[in-house]
């Protein structure tokens, strides 16, 4: 397959957000083999007016990949264990990103991260030239569910009560 292109991400988190599914998530390891992996699940956080996005508090060192071109990977430690995997969306100068939350049949970005083996050096890096992690494209998945994005409740009712977090459906 081939790697997403830079229009794709140029749009905004919430689109990006649905679009992602099913895509494959290609991760290259030290020994030069891949790990392949069909996104399952995704969030959208949309900006500074998004008070569950972390540019809610402006630029600052931590978010200042969020201002950058879509395409980049931005990452965050959470609970000092946990590297969280976005992929930042839109134009430059309007911070907004996908939280990656499911591959396959690991269901939750902190699982997410440790499987894929995330850390700090990934911050920043970019999905079109990486050679280390990229995004393929695959056949869009028009069936899918929506619910609220999860652990936000800081970000008062109108934003933890978005529907921005998507998931395939799971096949009965």
């Amino acid at each position: 397959m081939k790697k997403l292109e830079i229009d794709f991400y140029k749009q905004d988190a919430v689109t990006v957000a649905q679009k992602l599914l099913g895509k494959t998530l290609v991760r290259k390891w030290e020994d030069g083999t891949e790990s392949r992996y069909q996104i399952t699940e995704t969030e959208a956080y949309l900006g500074e007016e998004d008070l569950a996005c972390h540019a809610s508090k402006g630029r600052t060192p931590r978010t200042e990949i969020l201002y950058h071109e879509g395409s980049h990977i931005y990452v965050y430690l959470i609970y000092g264990m946990y590297w969280m995997l976005n992929v930042v969306t839109g134009e430059e100068n309007y911070p907004q990103a996908v939280l990656i939350r499911g591959i396959d049949k690991i269901i939750g970005s902190g699982k997410v991260g440790r499987e894929l083996k995330i850390d700090k050096s990934l911050y920043g890096e970019n999905l079109i030239t990486s050679e280390r992690i990229w995004i393929e494209n695959a056949e869009d998945i028009d069936d899918f569910e929506k619910a609220p994005r999860v652990g936000i409740d800081y970000a008062g009712d109108e934003w933890k009560n978005k529907l921005w977090r998507f998931f395939i459906k799971v096949k009965k």
